[in-house]
């Protein structure tokens, strides 16, 4: 992470207009400078930036640092770990669009935990075996009896981690616990929808006590997929790498052909059916757009 001093420093949270930005002199609230409107630049909330303090009027976001990644959904910047929430029931576990969330962690670079919350309704053991067979850090954790929770901790540790995942998993609750405190308001999940109410009404960055930031974000219903080729998209489902590579043709789909090595391996039961299918449906979706096509 970068060095935060009197001038420079991190945003914490963006809302109405104005900026939070933590520096080495406490939290101030700033304005963004006009001309990023001219030039229809955003701030977002990790964002490392250089700070000025006129003598009258609010301090100014004067300049945005480089950044190493950056999510439309949610909107954040410099993220170095994704913490990916899926609950083992209430809700029911919505797989394919869970893996859509886990190709964004995987666009980013970031390194993924898989958080299966909620073991105390029911084990989760099956959705963490999909997610370790597919080479995933799997967690398996209970907010409402405080399982896991030091070892999420820990994996926090020194990282800008963002919080993701349906409402109703659990995101607040486990960072309400590792924080010791209220920090994040929870909600009850609808038991005829089976899905949460949106207690995260928007993006927030908040210090951990040994080190580093946490991001809980409001929960998505629908995760639409970003602009890539169809032919990109099996090198963000990392169980393929070690068998793509022997597929009879070069520019296999991993959906359809023979001689396809993932299919093979699909067969054989070394890649799960459920992300298998996922893949598929992305792949046909991204098909039909022509225009993201290379």
């Amino acid at each position: 992470m970068r060095e935060i001093t009197d001038t420079s420093g991190i945003i914490e949270k963006g809302i109405g207009g104005f900026y939070y930005v933590r520096t080495a002199d406490g939290l101030i609230e700033c304005r963004a400078k006009g001309l990023f409107r001219k030039m229809k630049i955003t701030p977002l909330v990790g964002d490392f930036v250089t700070v000025r303090r006129p003598e009258t009027g609010y301090a100014l976001v004067e300049d945005i640092l480089p950044r190493t990644n950056q999510f439309e959904r949610p909107p954040v910047a410099n993220v170095t770990q994704m913490a990916a929430v899926v609950a083992s029931a209430n809700p029911r576990p919505n797989l394919a669009v869970f893996d859509r969330l886990l190709t964004e962690g995987e666009r980013a670079g970031v390194n993924i935990l898989v958080c299966v919350n909620k073991t105390d309704i029911s084990s989760g053991e099956e959705l963490a075996k999909i997610y370790e067979k597919a080479g995933f850090d799997v967690l398996r954790l209970s907010a409402e009896r405080g399982e896991g929770i030091d070892t999420l901790a820990d994996r926090l540790r020194d990282n800008v981690t963002v919080f993701s995942g349906n409402s109703g998993v659990g995101k607040s609750s486990l960072l309400n616990l590792i924080l010791g405190r209220e920090a994040f308001e929870t909600g009850a999940v609808s038991e005829r929808a089976q899905r949460g109410r949106h207690t995260t009404r928007h993006c927030e960055l908040v210090r951990l006590e040994n080190g580093g930031f946490v991001i809980d974000t409001p929960g998505f219903g629908s995760f639409g997929l970003q602009p890539i080729a169809a032919s990109e998209l099996a090198a963000l489902f990392r169980e393929f790498d070690k068998y793509a590579g022997n597929c009879r043709f070069q520019d296999c789909s991993h959906t359809v052909e023979k001689g396809c090595a993932v299919l093979e391996a699909l067969n054989k039961g070394e890649i799960s059916e459920s992300r298998h299918k996922s893949y598929c449906n992305m792949y046909e979706e991204l098909k039909k757009l022509k225009e993201w096509e290379l």
